[in-house]
This record gives C-alpha cells, sequence and structure tokens, in this order.
C-alpha cells in the first residue's frame, strides 16, 4: 500500500530532525551524507504526489500598486504632456539603470540613505536600487566624459520608506526629471528651471500652486549667524525641511534634543525661517546686521536677487515665493533651491487596503535645485560639472487628477480606437478583416469583434460603451453597392461611403 503525502511529511521531519543531530554531534561526513540523500529522496518523492494550494493574501507589496487601463491613459496622458515641455525647452532623454554600484549612492542623501534599498551580492558586485535619478545622471556625467546636456529623464526609483499611499508616497514610483548641465552664466538655467515647473502645472491644469524658492549658501549663513556650528550646517538644514509638515516648535525640539543644538541658536533660526515674500525680502535681509557679516549669506541674497529679477522677466512673479523655511534635505545640492506646492492642497481619497492608512493633503508637488559638486564626485580627476534641475512628482499628480475625475464622473477611455468595423448579416467576418486591414494599412486605429457573427446592436453598444469616435457598419446590400455606412456614434448619424473613399474620409473626420 503506498504512502500518503502526510506520512511522507512526517518521515521528511523525522529525517531532517536526524541530520541536524547527526551534524550537531559531529557525526562523519560519510554518514550525514548518506542521511542527507535519504531526507532528498524523500523530498523527491514527495513531488510526485498532489501540490497542497499555497494559502496567502493577494495584494501587492507594501508601497506599491497596480495600474489599470484607466489610470494607465491618466499616466499616459500627463506623461505626454510633462514630454512636450521638456522638449520645447531643448531637453534630450537618457537612461540609466535601475540600480547601481551601493558606493554610487552611499554619501549623497544625508540622513535619507538609511532609506535606499539594497540587493543581495549575487554577482561579486554590491548593488542598491536607485533612490533618484540625480545622482545616477551625475555618474553618467562623469563616466561619458559629458560637460554640457539638458536632459529629461522619466523612470522608477525606489525608496525603502513608510509609504502614504492617500498622498501619492510609494515606495515604487516615477520621477520625472529636467536638468542643465554646464558652465553657464548666473542664475540664467536655474530661472529656467523654475519657469519648466510652472509651465507643466498650467499644461496639467491641476490648481493653483506656489513655487517655493530658497538658497543652500543663505542657509548656511544664515545657520553661521545663529551660531550654529560648522559641522552641524547639513543635519539642522534636514530639520528646517521638516517644517513643511511639522509645526516649528516640532522642529526646535528636534534641533535642541536630537541635534544637539544650542537653544539660544535654534531660536535665532526660528526668526529667519519663519519669513517669506518676493524681492522686497531680499532687500531686507540685505539690511540685515548678523547676514551682512556672512560672506555666504550675501552671495546667497545676491543670487536670490539675480534669479527674481529673471522671474519677474518670464512672468513668474506672482507664481514664486522667497521662503526661508524651505531647504531640502538631500546632501548634494549647493546653490538654489525650489519646491512646488498647491495652494487648496486636495484630499486624496483612494481604494484598497493600502489607502486606510491615511487620508490628507497631497504636499509637494515638484522640486529641485543646484548642484554644483555632485559629478565632481565621480571624476578620477574631480573635474565639476555644474547642475541644476527639477522633478516633477509625477506619482502626486496622478492622485490628484484621479480625484478630480472621479469627483467629476469623468470616464477615462482605456484605448485609442477610431473606428469599430461592425457587419450587419452572418458570414461576413472575411470582409471584416480586408476592411480593417486596409484602414490599419493607413494608419488609422481599428478593431472588429473576434466572434463570426455578432449581433449588430452588440457591436454599436460596444462603441458606445468604449466611447470609440466612429462605425463602419455594412450588410450584404451595401456591399452589392461598394459602399459602408460610416456612423458618428455620439450622434448616431449615418452616411454612405465609397470602400475607395473609407480611410480618406475617417482621416478627414478624425482631424476636423
Amino acid at each position: 500500500m503506498s504512502e500518503t503525502r502526510e506520512q511522507i511529511l512526517e518521515e521528511i521531519k523525522i529525517q531532517g530532525d536526524l541530520v541536524r543531530k547527526l551534524k550537531a554531534a559531529k557525526e562523519t561526513k560519510e554518514k550525514i551524507d548518506e542521511e542527507v540523500a535519504r531526507l532528498l529522496a524523500l523530498k523527491a518523492k514527495l513531488g510526485d504526489g498532489p501540490a497542497t494550494p499555497q494559502k496567502f493574501t493577494l495584494k501587492t507589496p507594501k508601497g506599491t500598486r497596480d495600474y489599470s487601463p484607466q489610470q494607465m491613459m491618466l499616466r499616459q496622458g500627463v506623461l505626454d504632456k510633462i514630454v512636450a515641455v521638456f522638449k520645447k525647452h531643448g531637453g534630450e532623454a537618457i537612461d540609466t539603470p535601475v540600480f547601481e554600484l551601493k558606493e554610487v549612492l552611499t554619501g549623497k542623501y544625508g540622513e535619507d540613505s538609511k532609506l535606499i534599498y539594497d540587493l543581495k551580492d549575487q554577482g561579486g558586485e554590491i548593488l542598491s536600487l536607485r533612490y533618484d535619478l540625480t545622482v545616477p545622471l551625475a555618474r553618467y556625467l562623469a563616466m561619458s566624459k559629458i560637460s554640457t546636456l539638458k536632459r529629461y529623464h522619466i523612470a522608477k526609483v525606489y525608496r525603502r520608506d513608510n509609504p502614504a499611499m492617500t498622498r501619492g508616497r510609494y515606495r515604487e514610483f516615477y520621477q520625472c526629471d529636467f536638468d542643465i548641465a554646464g558652465t553657464f552664466d548666473p542664475m540664467l538655467p536655474d530661472a529656467e528651471c523654475v519657469k519648466i515647473v510652472s509651465e507643466v502645472l498650467d499644461t496639467l491644469d491641476i490648481g493653483e500652486y506656489v513655487i517655493k524658492i530658497n538658497h543652500r549658501q543663505l542657509l548656511d549663513g544664515m545657520f553661521e549667524a545663529c551660531g550654529v556650528p560648522a559641522d552641524k550646517f547639513r543635519t539642522i538644514c534636514s530639520a528646517v525641511d521638516k517644517l513643511d509638515k511639522s509645526p516649528w516648535a516640532e522642529v526646535r525640539k528636534e534641533m535642541i534634543e536630537e541635534k544637539g543644538l544650542d537653544a539660544v541658536a535654534a531660536d535665532k533660526i526660528g526668526e529667519y525661517v519663519r519669513l517669506s515674500g518676493g524681492i522686497e525680502l531680499v532687500a531686507q535681509l540685505q539690511a540685515d546686521e548678523k547676514l551682512k557679516s556672512v560672506s555666504s549669506a550675501v552671495k546667497g541674497l545676491e543670487s536670490m536677487q539675480l534669479l527674481l529679477k529673471y522671474c519677474d522677466a518670464m512672468g513668474l512673479s506672482p507664481k514664486i515665493s522667497f521662503d526661508l523655511s524651505l531647504a531640502r534635505g538631500l546632501d548634494y545640492y549647493t546653490g538654489v533651491i525650489y519646491e512646488c506646492v498647491l495652494k487648496a492642497e486636495p484630499k486624496i481619497v483612494q481604494n484598497g487596503a493600502d489607502a486606510a492608512e491615511e487620508q490628507g493633503a497631497v504636499g509637494s508637488v515638484a522640486g529641485g535645485g543646484r548642484y554644483d559638486n555632485l559629478v565632481g564626485m565621480f571624476d578620477p580627476k574631480g573635474k565639476q560639472v555644474p547642475c541644476v534641475g527639477v522633478s516633477i512628482g509625477v506619482e502626486r499628480i496622478f492622485s490628484v487628477l484621479e480625484a478630480k475625475n472621479a469627483a467629476a464622473g469623468v470616464k477615462t477611455r482605456t484605448n485609442e480606437v477610431e473606428v469599430y468595423v461592425a457587419s450587419a448579416h452572418k458570414g461576413l467576418h472575411e470582409k471584416r478583416l480586408s476592411i480593417l486591414n486596409s484602414l490599419w494599412d493607413q494608419g488609422i486605429k481599428a478593431e472588429h469583434s473576434y466572434k463570426l457573427n455578432p449581433k449588430l446592436l452588440v457591436q454599436l453598444q460596444y462603441c458606445e460603451e468604449n466611447q470609440i469616435p466612429y462605425a463602419v457598419v455594412f450588410g450584404d446590400s451595401e456591399l452589392s453597392k461598394g459602399v459602408v455606412k460610416l456612423r458618428e456614434v455620439s450622434t448616431r448619424k449615418e452616411e454612405e461611403i465609397t470602400l475607395a473613399e473609407l480611410g480618406k474620409e475617417i482621416k478627414k473626420r478624425l482631424n476636423n
């Protein structure tokens, strides 16, 4: 009588225990090998039986999501509009590997370095998933010996973060970057990056926004004037960067209790980081006695004055704010920094198991700045390539637009089919294929039913449900005259068109 699956599993357990005991007792290698062979034979025997169904919860990993056809159409539409803006400003596309040597990423992100995903070493190299697209760009420039480039890059990045799905913050997400590399006159590339952010958000019609601007040299000068030790500049900068999410009292407590900053210095910082405005704020700070004595603060204010002047020339003044609370915690920023936030931040409601974590405002939808020293970290001779860039927060933008469409009851088309070929009688499927082939050859997006003899009503309902603008309808009588009926689906109006003119007529109507 053959053994049952349960009996084999019990034998495997007993044999496994025996092997572990022999190893613990340091039995001879021959004896251990003999018992291991018996264990493997039992496992092979188990493989012949019916598999036990695996029980697990079907879900995406934490901080990730699936995208439906409707969501993908929305996403692609957003990305197409962003790329059009990038190309208008002379952008060229590049791509880099999804993972980098760990040493490439180490030490570039300050306190956020703990969020880097490390990969198990399987090929002699220690690797990590890319955290952003900026450090890979710097590595690419140094490795390729490129000193001038205006590039855009749209790709996924990975962060071992605590996700907030309802705010569009994930562990796997797209970044959408535009960067200008090269040595140019001050603030001209920086101002264009601000303009690009504004154009993208205007094109997407996402709502009113403000682009906050500050300068790392000014921040460092402010910290020096307030008595912050030089070795604490970056860590205090990371604390200030949390002011968009936390009140000053909490940030002050972190500076003193966690970062070890003197309370008097923290209070002095508090006086500055509450300030925001425009060109008038630059003049106010230039008259500040504490800042006037610090060269980095003076240089930072001069740069801000020039940047605001250029932004005004491009009509950006109503959309920007010089904000001393803006810090951006990444270590590689050296000059201008900016971040864009929506003025009236919508509440994002998302279905699914992961969405129950949080319902709240979206946060920033773009950010970036100048990083002049990053490329030199990778160049063997330390050659610097000054860079400035911006990253569009497309995941958060997708979340906002999804919520707006849901609230308005907008149904997104999931394909781009322009015409549906429908037959009215039996036995016309080959003629459908012939007409379809002609339309496809002319570059027209078309489809039909995969049934030999579908009902006409079902075919026309399919067109309406899928928002296909036109349908080609024909039966035996139409074919005998060499014509078909071209039906406008939304109005149900029909007109007879000769088969020879069908493609040309469809293109004409689609272009009107």
